[in-house]
């Protein structure tokens, strides 16, 4: 996805354990090489609870460092037909792969690193329970998937003491209208300024 339209900021950190190798060149890795321990946080259990399938989540899933503006996203196994000529993702088949802009890996705070690694592996599991995380003709903020994700992470960010003002801008991000930001925040219990 491209980036948002503005960079939260906040001084809550992450939880403990939480490591971001920022130094990693232009490429495709293992999941834990960018961030390694990933997969030993709490927020994990709560991503997969079964500890096998966890397990296989964090052996499995792949990030792509991208040099390109943008924040995170799942590469799709093949371009959804709605996003043909206006989206041009990295597509990996039949892999896991999480896309990483090489700016946002390096420079971004690290809670929301934190946040946007865990709303990512959400999709993964929700992949593999058989979603789409593309659905046609359903509003980014409608989407199921979308919900559930932010709502792991909000919750997270909140129990670590993320202010409401943080979670406001780390919620708007440039392809949801206005008004799409507002009921994101409603759908989320997001207090709205």
């Amino acid at each position: 996805m491209p980036r948002r339209e503005k960079e939260p900021t906040v001084a809550v950190e992450p939880p403990a354990g939480f490591r971001i190798e920022r130094g990693l060149p232009v490429g495709r890795y293992p999941l834990l090489t960018a961030f390694p321990g990933l997969d030993r946080l709490s927020l994990a259990a709560a991503v997969e609870p079964d500890p096998e399938q966890r397990a296989l989540l964090f052996e499995n899933t792949l990030v792509e460092i991208a040099d390109a503006d943008l924040w995170m996203y799942v590469a799709p196994w093949e371009i959804p037909p709605q996003f043909r000529g206006r989206w041009r993702p990295v597509v990996a088949r039949g892999t896991d792969c999480i896309v990483i802009g090489d700016t946002h890996l390096k420079e971004s705070p690290a809670l929301m690193l934190f946040m946007d690694i865990f709303h990512e592996l959400c999709h993964v599991r929700q992949r593999h329970a058989g979603a789409n995380l593309w659905p046609d003709g359903v509003r980014y903020v409608d989407r199921w998937t979308e919900i559930e994700a932010y709502r792991l992470v909000v919750d997270e960010a909140r129990r670590l003491g993320a202010p409401p003002e943080f979670l406001r801008d780390y919620l708007k991000v440039e392809w949801i209208s206005p008004e799409e930001h507002r009921e994101l925040l409603t759908t989320l219990d997001v207090p709205a300024k």
